[in-house]
């Protein structure tokens, strides 16, 4: 099935995201009578160029939190979980998929890998990260699409343990269906898209490439000189 593109690359779609995340916050600051203090998480790679424009519309440091789906043994395109490099670990509620084709064993080699690769990636872009002191802040957690939810969901997990004010997760697109279950893993949940028939992420970009280590890299650094 073909879709039409909702946004035309990451970088649109992460400024159109600052504009409605701005709005939410200053809803929130009047509502409550104080303003929240947003620091901005990203899911690296993809959600980076996303970040990005909402960490400078909102002036505010932008860190990572790396989450990897954890694939099934016997299919590396079926996600059978997701775990971050910190070892918060979400398993899919399909636990047909999770246990009729594969050990304990498989599984746990599975999640190892995982993690494995998670701890490489937080490694290579933790230093250019923003240093921000989270405890009662609001988080904004972005990732550039949101397909089954279980990294977002195991990053949420994460960063709960760091005991911010609130966690938000927000990004360009997700599946209708799947907007009251993100709600079980933040406070809010901003997502500009919902369409009802959900096959990819990628279909809702024009410009959709895979975002190099160096190009994370830099959208890290530019968000810190600003700081």
């Amino acid at each position: 099935m073909l879709y039409n593109p909702l946004f035309q690359n990451r970088e649109a779609a992460g400024e159109e995201l600052a504009q409605v995340i701005r709005s939410q916050l200053n809803k929130q600051a009047i509502e409550s009578g104080s303003k929240p203090i947003p620091i901005v998480y990203a899911l690296p790679r993809g959600g980076l160029p996303v970040a990005l424009p909402v960490a400078r519309l909102l002036n505010c440091p932008l860190n990572i939190e790396v989450a990897k789906k954890i694939s099934h043994p016997q299919n590396q395109e079926l996600a059978i979980g997701a775990v971050t490099a910190s070892g918060s670990v979400i398993w899919s509620d399909n636990r047909i998929f999770r246990f009729k084709f594969s050990s304990r064993e498989k599984r746990q080699a599975s999640l190892a890998l995982a993690m494995e690769c998670a701890k490489s990636l937080e490694a290579q872009l933790s230093p250019a990260c923003s240093q921000a002191h989270v405890r009662e802040a609001t988080i904004i957690l972005i990732d550039d699409g949101i397909a089954t939810g279980m990294t977002i969901a195991a990053a949420a997990t994460a960063l709960r343990k760091l005991e911010p004010a609130q966690i938000w997760l927000c990004t360009p697109v997700a599946p209708q269906t799947l907007i009251p279950w993100l709600h079980k893993w933040g406070e809010k949940v901003i997502v500009l898209a919902t369409p009802k028939s959900f096959l990819s992420v990628s279909s809702f970009y024009a410009e959709f490439p895979q975002v190099e280590t160096q190009e994370a890299l830099e959208c890290l650094q530019q968000q810190s000189v600003k700081k």
